[in-house]
């Protein structure tokens, strides 16, 4: 690869030119030819026996090129980038201007490049750190929820169904007097009160009892997953089998015994309190740090370009279709229900990524002002974790992520670490 131009052609955007030699080009064509031969038919020939010049002037000499252009362009692109030693933070627009066998090909690549970035003050902020007190209501608070989820369903068959019973159930639904799909089930576990079912039917059921047959009437939704029921009336034909009320465990020893490590119940909310206040801590410590990054992302100058914003905005939606796969569903299904469009959806994320964007921007800047950078230790300590939190061998996690991303990373982090001890933060 030859870097022929390198040129500033606008704010945050250079065009470069790069050739491909004709040596490397014509290695291409043979090993793109030798792939192809198989199935190329050429009369006179076997099936896959015609030497390359006689396919060549049977389908035309260009009839390889974008194959073998295909297979040089991400390596020799790769390599023209370095030499023009800049920062592509976009997709490039390539454009290939010239092709020959005897010259190779020359590629004109427009490149979106990373801003100049002018830093205000980064050294000297003030911060106010403020610590939410544990109170006695918050632990108490976390042990009747600890107890709720320790409760036992327990029958009971001397009264009728009340608001927060677990009520068994078959229903069937009708709609315009025709049973319509989904709409069936048998020995269904209802909590009343849940709004697990539709607006109304949950309600009704209250005050019935076990053995009780009897009609539920409802609306769907107007926006409801089932367009051929939304906004339609519904009747449910509906049995109950079974009530089942909330038992909840006694708060004393041994349920602390019970439910965790301690002997007593005193034990017990001495360590939910500590849990608490390490929480606030960090809570506390997170918002100051928010607190001192605006700070630098306000007195920052930068004109970010759209296409960096852009990038990001596609990286949280593939994280996001990707917590929905794990869901079972996708990002198409998704929209389906919200009734939004993919461009809809993209743009309830620009403002959190362009936001995003001028955070790392700034601490970057900051990394670079100040030569903050990662030690090899801390490489490996971050590795370390990843193996750790995510159990995979850390040996494969060494060629799965280069070894300068995540020293950038750190330090990055090791920025913010730097602002926060060259600010002024006060105690509220």
């Amino acid at each position: 690869m030859e870097l022929i131009r390198n040129e500033k052609v606008a704010e945050n955007t250079v065009e470069i030119e790069f050739k491909v030699p004709a040596e490397e080009f014509e290695a291409a064509l043979s090993r793109v030819f030798r792939k192809a031969s198989k199935e190329i038919t050429v009369p006179g020939f076997r099936k896959g026996k015609a030497p390359r010049n006689m396919v060549e002037k049977l389908y035309g000499e260009e009839i390889f090129f974008n194959d073998a252009i295909d297979e040089l362009l991400p390596m020799a692109y790769e390599s023209a980038v370095k030499a023009a030693d800049v920062v592509v933070v976009a997709q490039p627009e390539i454009d290939v201007v010239a092709c020959s066998k005897e010259e190779g090909f020359t590629v004109k690549a427009t490149l979106t490049v990373y801003p100049e970035v002018t830093l205000g003050e980064y050294k000297g902020l003030k911060a106010e750190k403020k610590v939410i007190p544990v109170t006695d209501e918050i632990v108490e608070a976390d042990l009747m929820n600890m107890q709720d989820r320790n409760a036992r369903l327990v029958s009971v068959a001397d009264r009728a169904a009340q608001l927060e019973d677990t009520a068994n159930i078959d229903f069937e639904g009708f709609c315009d007097g025709v049973a319509f799909e989904g709409g069936k089930g048998e020995g269904f576990d209802l909590t009343l009160g849940s709004g697990q079912f539709i607006p109304g039917f949950e309600e009704q059921v209250v005050g019935h009892e076990i053995g009780e047959e009897f009609d539920v009437n409802v609306t769907f939704p107007e926006v409801y997953h089932s367009e051929e029921l939304a906004g339609k009336p519904a009747v449910f034909k509906v049995k109950i089998n079974e009530l089942k009320v909330k038992e909840l465990p006694e708060l004393d020893d041994e349920f602390a015994k019970d439910v965790s490590e301690f002997d007593t119940l005193e034990e017990l909310k001495a360590d939910i309190r500590a849990h608490r206040e390490k929480e606030a801590e960090n809570a506390a410590e997170l918002d100051v740090e928010n607190t001192l990054v605006q700070q630098v992302v306000a007195g920052m100058q930068a004109n970010i370009p759209e296409g960096m914003i852009e990038v990001r905005i596609d990286e949280t939606v593939r994280d996001f279709d990707n917590r929905l796969q794990q869901q079972g569903l996708n990002l198409e299904t998704y929209l389906q229900y919200t009734q939004m469009t993919l461009e809809s959806f993209r743009k309830t994320f620009r403002e959190q990524a362009e936001e995003q964007v001028k955070v790392r921007l700034a601490l970057e800047a900051v990394v670079k002002a100040e030569g903050i950078t990662a030690s090899d230790e801390e490489y490996e300590e971050e590795l370390m974790k990843a193996a750790t939190a995510y159990n995979y061998p850390i040996t494969e996690l060494r060629k799965m992520i280069p070894v300068e991303e995540v020293k950038h990373d750190l330090s990055v982090q090791k920025a913010i670490d730097f602002i926060k001890a060259n600010a002024e933060i006060t105690l509220a």
